[in-house]
């Protein structure tokens, strides 16, 4: 008779999530991410999602500034062009929500997710406007959303100085957002999907130079956003 052990219990991950502009430029891939989202929740793992804006909106609210003022002021630009995040984060939590109202996990007009927007989450950063850097991120209000088993998506790419003025963290803000975020949660793992099959050592669809690094810490990743 052989003596049969219990399976060992799965250890709980704590998963940052970043999905760029193309993963959530239509309503179909953010239904997708929503997916996605859910049934890495369901394997047991504690998610946190980062998204950027729809593809092609940022561009689009640029033209809109530009259009009143070439040479657009720093502050009121980076309030615009923070919105875009702002839709995005709505409607991926808005498409998880309705998932999980499909999939029995919550019934309607509970919720699964929260959309977030940088200052809610305490993402205090300095006041160069366009390109901020961030300076320290509250954890708390994640962790109790975490806690209830809740779904946070996060505006990437944003912050708030300590003036209470919208900032933004310049090209691959949203990486740098995801990668400060799993940083300050001791996140076991930080995902970035996007339509490059790595991190590089500088855009590969500029630079035919460029090298793919197997490796990289959450510190040096946010150096490399800094000094492009």
């Amino acid at each position: 008779m052989h003596e049969r052990r219990a399976p060992p219990e799965r250890i709980v991950m704590l998963v940052v999530q970043k999905f760029g502009g193309t993963s959530v430029g239509t309503i179909e891939r953010i239904q997708h991410v929503a997916r996605w989202a859910l049934d890495c929740q369901a394997k047991g793992d504690d998610i946190v999602l980062v998204v950027s804006a729809m593809s092609g909106e940022t561009n689009r609210l640029v033209a809109l500034a530009t259009q009143i003022n070439p040479i657009p002021d720093s502050r009121e630009y980076d309030m615009l062009i923070a919105s875009g995040e702002q839709i995005a984060v709505g409607l991926v939590s808005l498409a998880i929500n309705t998932e999980a109202v499909k999939r029995g996990l919550i019934r309607p007009g509970e919720h699964r997710s929260r959309p977030l927007l940088g200052h809610q989450i305490g993402i205090l950063t300095d006041s160069v406007f366009s390109k901020a850097r961030i300076q320290a991120i509250d954890t708390q209000l994640l962790r109790r959303e975490i806690g209830k088993n809740v779904i946070p998506v996060i505006a990437g790419f944003q912050g708030v100085d300590t003036e209470n003025n919208i900032t933004t963290l310049g090209r691959g803000g949203s990486d740098t957002s995801a990668v400060a975020i799993a940083a300050a949660l001791r996140a076991d793992d930080c995902e970035i999907y996007t339509d490059v099959d790595g991190v590089y050592t500088t855009d590969p669809r500029l630079c035919k130079e460029a090298r793919k690094i197997s490796r990289i810490s959450y510190e040096e990743m946010m150096n490399s956003q800094v000094l492009g």
